[in-house]
């Protein structure tokens, strides 16, 4: 019989895949695209807006720097695109940011970056999540008071969808991402349309004033300013390197492949950008971070949501009731949950590849039974909803904490790249070669550079705005991964085999039955421990109740087993110390001897029953493996109840897929 735990599964997640179908999960670039690159391009559905959040700070005089601020994020996002693209060229075995530092720079310094990534990536879900939630409330404000539970709701949704396969997932978020695409490309035609026919769109906050918060700066205070918004804007670069850690999920040619999609991300996101930024100054769209400032602002400032500036923009150009609006509306809320799915694979494929090399728990590397990383996706899940949740999901308040980790990356990266570049040119003579080889070496140095500075303004800008929990995180993440490495290393040591080990036999084995009663599962045990042919067999029982210990002695007496009982005694009534301190002083008289421990067990087959049945000899067992010496049996008694489980009517099993095991339902 089926569990209803079993059919919740089925239905979620699908039915499993047999590990030899992992090629067919391989993407195009079509769905690439959405998979791996709808973080940057959601980015422009709030990226201006935080460029005019950290300006309005001084007033509305300090809105003519946007297209300044705008076109330095421009550049960069174009410096890292094609910087990327050398890094997919050069490692088209995935591993991304984190497999060129380490490679290149050392283990320390990569695990710098696979902490800043990781980071990056629960960041990156927290983010997209909150700001799609922070869209549909532009649309629908009564669902303001159900902020969190919404965020929650959706990144659940994500989890669901990931768990049934990378693919599967691509298929359902390229409708939105596309659409996200068309609807924004749309609205920038349209808008500079209306422009150039004389009929300027005009925002419904264009009349508002503001309450700047920031009054007389002095240059060094403008210049503190521009650099914030600056940074807040390098949001518009989240997720960039997503595609150089997921290139072993393209079609061949894998690296060919995510190259040419590296470029359709940022000449798409580049020419967003800079659409959406132009209209929200046509357009005079004015955002604050605290509504009270904006004056004019109808309703109340302290409960009431703003409209988000692609709101604003799309109700100016189109109207806030058109069917274009709501289209807009819900498509930019669709891609900014849906890319969180960016994270969704980064995450689990860098934990995949940390655990490969024994820098992450083992389990992160296995593959489920839709063939993703569940334990990897879960994971990311969990410590998403935990930061929504202490964050309210404030995309405000989140978006401090990000944009660290991300710029921690590209700047190693690239240092990286100019390293392998070097080594690449010292063995290198082909004249075309070298050249090509030269010209990468200068993208990559350039971007380090740029990133580099930026790495710098985003930490002295954001750093007391909530950027320090990053900076703290970081090194504790990177301490855990440096631990959970030295561990494996120790214990891999420890399990070598010496030339002593294969000479040492144990002198003797000493065998011990415990049991409790004279029935067939003791029966049984006993049956069991004299094929296994030990130099001496005991059976051995606990006088807790004085006269069922008796009744066990007559019933032995009479049955003629032909083996001697031992009574222990336990003035305490308990059973597990006694059993453990007669085997320690069998272990201290024969040190070289081995203590073979036989346990009987019933096997159930309700969950209940287990209640009811086995408690001890778990108890005992868990304290007999820290034993040296000892090695413990259990044998199992199968009860009625366990004969009528149907396990034949299971397609597969835990864990056999992973191991290519064929279940019935696979038979051809």
């Amino acid at each position: 019989m089926v569990s209803p735990i079993d059919v919740a599964k089925r239905l979620v997640l699908g039915r499993p895949f047999r590990s030899d179908r992992l090629g067919e999960t391989l993407l195009p670039k079509r769905l690439a695209l959405p998979i791996f690159a709808s973080d940057p391009l959601s980015s422009v559905a709030y990226a201006t807006q935080e460029i005019l959040l950290i300006l309005t700070l001084g007033g509305l005089s300090y809105l003519h720097f946007t297209p300044l601020v705008a076109g330095g994020v421009v550049v960069l996002l174009a410096v890292v695109a094609l910087s990327y693209r050398q890094v997919v060229q050069a490692y088209p075995s995935g591993g991304g940011s984190y497999e060129v530092v380490a490679e290149n720079l050392g283990a320390l310094p990569g695990l710098v970056v696979a902490a800043a990534l990781l980071v990056d990536y629960v960041m990156t879900v927290a983010v997209s999540v909150a700001a799609g939630v922070d869209n549909i409330i532009s649309a629908v404000p009564d669902l303001n008071p159900y902020r969190v539970a919404i965020n929650l709701a959706f990144i659940a949704f994500l989890t669901a969808m990931n768990l049934r396969g990378v693919r599967e997932s691509g298929r359902l978020f390229a409708i939105p991402t596309y659409g996200f695409i068309i609807g924004v490309l749309v609205l920038i035609v349209f808008g500079f349309g209306e422009m150039l026919l004389g009929h300027t769109p005009v925002a419904e906050s264009a009349h508002y004033q503001i309450h700047a918060e920031q009054v007389g700066l002095s240059t060094a205070g403008l210049a503190f300013l521009l650099l914030r918004a600056f940074s807040s804007g390098c949001t518009a670069l989240t997720g960039a390197e997503a595609i150089s850690n997921g290139v072993p999920a393209f079609r061949k040619p894998k690296a060919l492949n995510a190259a040419r999609t590296m470029t359709a991300m940022g000449v798409i996101a580049i020419v967003m950008f800079t659409g959406v930024t132009a209209l929200a100054m046509i357009t005079k769209t004015k955002v604050t971070e605290n509504a009270c400032d904006l004056i004019g602002f109808p309703g109340d400032c302290h409960n009431d949501a703003q409209k988000t500036v692609i709101a604003q923009i799309t109700a100016a150009v189109f109207g806030g009731h058109s069917i274009i609006f709501y289209y807009l509306m819900v498509t930019t809320a669709l891609i900014l949950v849906l890319a969180a799915n960016t994270a969704y694979n980064g995450f689990p494929l860098l934990n995949s590849i940390l655990a490969q090399r024994r820098y992450m728990p083992r389990q992160l590397h296995t593959r489920g039974d839709r063939l993703a990383f569940s334990n990897g996706i879960i994971l990311l899940a969990v410590v998403a909803g935990i930061l929504i949740y202490a964050f309210h999901g404030s995309t405000t308040r989140l978006i401090q904490l990000y944009i660290v980790g991300v710029f921690t990356s590209f700047t190693l990266c690239q240092i990286g790249m100019v390293r392998h570049w070097n080594r690449e040119l010292r063995s290198e003579r082909s004249r075309a070669d070298r050249l090509r080889i030269h010209r990468a070496r200068a993208i990559n140095a350039f971007g380090a550079c740029f990133t580099g500075v930026v790495l710098v303004v985003v930490m002295v800008t954001k750093f007391t705005h909530g950027a320090y929990l990053v900076v703290i995180a970081m090194p504790i993440l990177v301490a855990i991964m440096w631990l959970i490495h030295r561990h494996y290393t120790a214990v891999r040591a420890e399990l070598d085999i010496d030339p002593d080990d294969l000479e040492t036999l144990p002198g003797r084995v000493h065998a011990l039955v415990l049991v409790s009663g004279w029935h067939k599962a003791t029966h049984r045990a006993i049956q069991f421990a004299r094929a296994t042919r030990p130099d001496t067999l005991t059976a051995v029982t606990v006088n807790v109740d004085e006269s069922d210990t008796r009744r066990l002695a007559d019933a032995w007496d009479r049955n003629h087993v032909g083996i001697p009982l031992k009574v222990i005694e336990s003035p305490y009534r308990e059973i597990t110390g006694p059993v453990v301190e007669e085997i320690k002083r069998q272990r201290r008289s024969r040190p070289r001897d081995v203590v073979s421990v036989f346990i009987p067990e019933y096997v159930v087959g309700r969950w209940w029953e287990n209640l009811l049945h086995n408690q001890s000899s778990l108890r005992l067992k868990a304290r007999l493996l820290f034993e040296p010496g000892v090695m413990v049996t259990s044998v199992p008694f199968q009860l009625q109840s366990s004969r009528n489980r149907d396990f034949q009517a299971m397609e597969h099993r835990a864990g056999e897929v992973r191991r290519g095991i064929t279940g019935p339902g696979d038979q051809a």
